[in-house]
């Protein structure tokens, strides 16, 4: 099977411009490609796992990947599927979330000379002159075409800044540049970046001519896959400061019946063959593809060993027992005891189960709290420090969200 064939059999293609050029490339180690991220944060979420897996793939196939982190493009916040404007966020912040992506894409991609690049189009396009740049790129974009883009529809009901309007031409900048200066012949990115990345291609053949061919793919449910970086708790990031390893171990572990065979194809290196027999799997055995699943995307962000410990953690929670060594927990402190005793209520917002006594009240009247093992009836309920001593106690939110409280 082609590298192209395997892209496609995985469901990760969802429409091309020229498919017979992109197979030629892809299939032969030709493409030089690039797919962005923009430092909306510190850290790269699991929305973000299609594209670092997708770029993994192709470089083992002998194609060169350009992981394009946009320094520039975070000055304006893309509007893709948003029905706000985006916080402004300083230069400072900006480069430190730079940063912080190189340190995780590493994990992922082989960086080196002659192997991937990494590159910040803020090299570029903050030392762009406002006039030239309208006068060089402003003819090749029809605003008529613009309006009509998929990017722009969510913001259209609220109102589109001008500020906004502008990332698309940024965008397809960033393509012709590349093009021109490292050879990129390729862009791939989410369905919601389609009109973004034909404005690329075509800014390269208005400019550069026919004989200029530059290729654009989508991934299949890369907008879905942003979805999956958020959770009922906030995102699930790829750093294990901000989800640790067993967190990320449960989040994969929770996923659906309908999505586990699907996100197997799309985001472990699991041979197809082995996958094609795993579609015949039904009732309990589903539980061990999620398994499976869970396993292998944590081995590939946090390594064996952290994976291991979260898989041990995992079963023995399901069944009853087995260590809670690996669990995310929280430190109390004498301070945070009324006497010899915490509400079950500031319980949950000290170890950020919730974010308010609010928002815990509603829950526990829900049924939706259990305190080593019991489920919390009142919101008046209390734990003392002797339960919280030694080991701690495990809290349960709803059906999947584990955590223990240990008092120092």
């Amino acid at each position: 099977m082609t590298c192209y064939d395997e892209l496609v059999a995985r469901g990760l293609i969802a429409q091309v411009t020229d498919e017979e050029e992109i197979k030629e490339l892809i299939n032969h180690g030709k493409a030089v490609f690039y797919i962005g991220f923009d430092p909306t944060a510190d850290s790269l979420h699991v929305g973000h796992f299609m594209a670092l897996c997708l770029m993994k793939r192709l470089q083992m196939a002998g194609n060169r990947p350009i992981a394009l982190i946009g320094g520039g493009t975070g000055y304006i916040g893309d509007p893709s599927g948003r029905t706000d404007m985006r916080s402004m966020m300083t230069p400072e912040t900006i480069q430190h979330n730079c940063d912080c992506f190189k340190k995780q894409m590493e994990k992922f991609i082989d960086f080196g000379p002659g192997k991937a690049m990494m590159v910040n189009n803020a090299d570029w396009l903050l030392k762009l002159n406002y006039i030239e740049l309208l006068r060089d790129v402003g003819a090749c974009f029809s605003v008529n075409n613009m309006l009509r883009a998929k990017c722009y529809e969510q913001r259209m009901e609220k109102g589109l800044s001008f500020l906004e309007f502008n990332y698309m031409i940024m965008q397809s900048y960033d393509f012709y540049h590349m093009f021109q200066t490292m050879g990129c012949n390729m862009q791939f990115g989410g369905d919601d970046q389609w009109s973004n990345m034909l404005g690329g291609t075509e800014l390269i053949r208005r400019k550069l001519g026919k004989d200029a061919y530059a290729m654009t793919i989508t991934l299949l449910l890369n907008s879905e896959g942003k979805k999956m970086g958020k959770t009922a708790n906030g995102a699930v990031w790829l750093d294990p400061n901000k989800t640790s390893p067993f967190e990320f171990y449960q989040y994969w572990r929770n996923v659906g019946d309908a999505d586990v065979l699907k996100c197997i194809r799309m985001l472990t290196f699991l041979p197809l063959e082995q996958i094609d027999e795993m579609d015949k799997w039904e009732g309990a055995q589903l539980n061990e593809a999620k398994d499976i699943l869970a396993y292998e995307l944590t081995k590939l962000v946090h390594g064996e060993e952290e994976a291991e410990k979260a898989r041990e953690t995992s079963k023995g929670l399901f069944a009853g027992a087995g260590s809670t060594e690996n669990m995310p927990s929280t430190t109390l402190s004498e301070a945070d005891f009324d006497g010899d005793v915490i509400g079950v209520l500031d319980l949950m917002v000290k170890c950020g189960l919730c974010g308010s006594k609010g928002e815990a009240r509603r829950l526990v009247q829900q049924g939706g709290v259990s305190v080593a093992g019991n489920k919390i009836a009142s919101i008046d309920a209390t734990l003392s420090k002797q339960d919280c001593a030694g080991e701690g106690v495990v809290i349960k939110k709803g059906k999947k969200v584990y955590h223990k409280a240990v008092l120092a």
